[in-house]
């Protein structure tokens, strides 16, 4: 069950476990994964891209504050700091919020905006997450799938 409130109100309330939740709802499918470069300069994929429709409400993934909310590249951007050195980051989407911004899990922070370069659907939402990692204070990218914490499937036999 699912239930929604104001587009600027308070949070989106869904059944899910641990500190991080898809940042689109419903559950979205993934069009390209994570593929960590070598080194940060390098070509890679930094996050995951996830079907959306132009306009579709995007959430915080997790309790954070706003660190960004603007335009990078030509691209709408929000970027949100939470506990432990992790950003997340959310692109193309208008923002709805403003940074300095507190907000939870679940907390509507704009909407996806149709273009994202590669994307197969008519929309995608580049979901982003790195860390400060403790050596010489390096960014670390990281799978935001990780994130989740999401029950694995088990498949049993068949016979005992």
């Amino acid at each position: 069950m699912l239930l929604t409130t104001g587009a600027a109100a308070g949070p989106v309330s869904a059944v899910e476990a641990g500190d991080f939740g898809w940042p689109l709802r419903p559950r979205p499918s993934v069009e390209k994964r994570f593929d960590k470069p070598e080194r940060n300069w390098l070509p890679g994929h930094r996050g995951v891209d996830l079907a959306a429709a132009d306009g579709q409400l995007v959430v915080a993934a997790g309790d954070g504050v706003v660190v960004f909310a603007g335009v990078v590249a030509g691209k709408p951007v929000v970027s949100i700091d939470h506990a432990g050195g992790l950003r997340t980051t959310y692109e193309p989407v208008r923002a709805q919020v403003v940074v300095g911004a507190r907000v939870v899990r679940g907390t509507p922070i704009g909407t996806v905006v149709a273009g994202h370069e590669g994307c197969p659907v008519s929309a995608c939402l580049h979901w982003g997450a790195r860390r400060e990692s403790g050596e010489h204070n390096r960014r670390e990218y990281v799978d935001p799938l990780g994130l989740l914490h999401e029950v694995p499937i088990r498949l049993k036999p068949l016979e005992p």
